[in-house]
């Protein structure tokens, strides 16, 4: 990526790397299965026959509790009879039109499939048996501005197992970073067309990966779900956090916007004609036969497709659910930014060294690459492949950029 940086020479005016959308899962695993979920009840002396009074009794109370917050605050709490809306939208219409500028924002509740148990009779054996299930329940979505995080959202499963999903955005965050660190900048939607001091806004950036997440995430699952400690007294169990979706990007901001509008296009040919299958299966981390072939038993379909949005065009290469792309966006009278991006959907495609649970000996884990630094070191790989290759193709400038100075 640094060649491809060089050669744009003073064009870049400075450059800002790391994540962008990033979504955890919560999950109590030692009740996530069949047999976990009648340990939990046995210690609560609870008997099949009673288990659906119990849950719905327990869902009831976890929903009070969850919602007690935002009704004090006389935040709106609103049902939302489809769950295909767009809930960030809505959310986003209530803390402009509130003008909600730290707290609580509003609570949207929705009924959506989960997966849960129920308990019914066994034809075989003739008495009743508990067995997880896909099926549908209440979902309590949470929106916030954090005094943190800036502008997030959570949800919560208010059946058992009750899992939860946390969504957050890197520059949501490191803007509020940015203000306490008294740097000046120009944000346009989710990035910054001009920072004031490039390098420390880095420096803030990279300071995210270095956070405490089990603790933060923690701190959040409490605010979704206070009464937590009250239901698992008798069988206690913590959150698993995994990352389940991650953006990672890079913004190179252009001083001129007429230079990016004049080389955008060639970028755009570039990565339309110069990377075929194989090379997209490389940057997004798979292996290739030794002739540079597709082997025979890949199952994921690899694509490279154009798009034109409202703010500019798009190219994106795709591996199944895992894509890396290129748009540019931020247009205004003073900059321009052109953004890489990769996109992880699909984790479990990577595998990272890591300690097995319970044994400090690392060992060669496959797939399930849940945690955040895995996460970002293949964000990072991915994103640096294609402008690497680019970099070979295109015409050099032998000016250095000031940012690099």
């Amino acid at each position: 990526m640094n060649k491809f940086i060089e050669k744009l020479g003073k064009q870049v005016e400075g450059v800002l790397a790391g994540f962008d959308r990033l979504v955890f899962r919560g999950t109590l695993r030692r009740i996530v299965y069949d047999a976990g979920m009648k340990s939990y009840l046995w210690q609560n002396q609870v008997l099949l026959k009673d288990f659906g009074k119990h849950v719905e009794r327990t869902s009831q109370q976890l929903k009070a509790a969850s919602l007690t917050a935002a009704q004090q605050a006389g935040r709106p709490v609103r049902y939302l009879p489809s769950s295909q809306v767009s809930k960030e939208q809505i959310a986003r219409e209530i803390a402009a039109k509130d003008q909600v500028r730290q707290g609580t924002v509003c609570v949207l509740t929705s009924v959506e499939p989960c997966w849960s148990f129920e308990v019914g009779p066994n034809r075989e054996t003739k008495h009743l048996e508990l067995t997880g299930k896909p099926r549908k329940c209440l979902f309590l979505y949470h929106y916030w501005v954090h005094p943190e995080f800036g502008f997030m959202n959570a949800r919560i499963q208010t059946w058992f197992p009750f899992s939860i999903q946390i969504c957050l955005n890197g520059r949501e965050w490191l803007a509020r970073q940015m203000d306490q660190a008294g740097i000046g900048y120009r944000r346009h939607d989710n990035c910054f067309s001009r920072i004031d001091d490039y390098g420390r806004a880095q420096q803030l950036m990279d300071e995210q990966l270095r956070v405490n997440w089990p603790h933060l995430l923690d701190g959040v699952a409490n605010q979704l779900n206070p009464i937590h400690e009250r239901i698992f007294a008798r069988f206690p169990v913590n959150y698993y956090w995994s990352t389940y979706q991650s953006e990672w990007a890079m913004d190179l901001v252009f001083g001129d916007p007429g230079q990016l509008r004049r080389l955008y296009p060639q970028l755009l040919q570039l990565g339309m004609t110069s990377f075929s299958s194989p090379d997209v299966m490389r940057f997004l981390g798979k292996r290739v036969n030794q002739d540079g072939t597709v082997p025979a038993n890949l199952t994921q379909e690899v694509s490279t497709d154009l798009k034109r949005r409202a703010e500019g065009v798009r190219i994106k290469h795709r591996l199944g659910n895992n894509s890396i792309k290129l748009y540019d966006k931020a247009y205004t009278g003073q900059a321009a930014v052109l953004r890489p991006e990769v996109t992880i959907n699909d984790p479990a495609q990577f595998k990272v060294y890591r300690p097995k649970e319970g044994d400090p000996q690392e060992n060669w884990l496959g797939g399930k690459c849940g945690g955040v630094s895995p996460i970002c070191t293949a964000g990072q790989k991915s994103r640096k492949k294609p402008w690497t290759a680019i970099a070979t193709r295109w015409p050099a400038s032998t000016t250095a950029p000031p940012w690099r100075n």
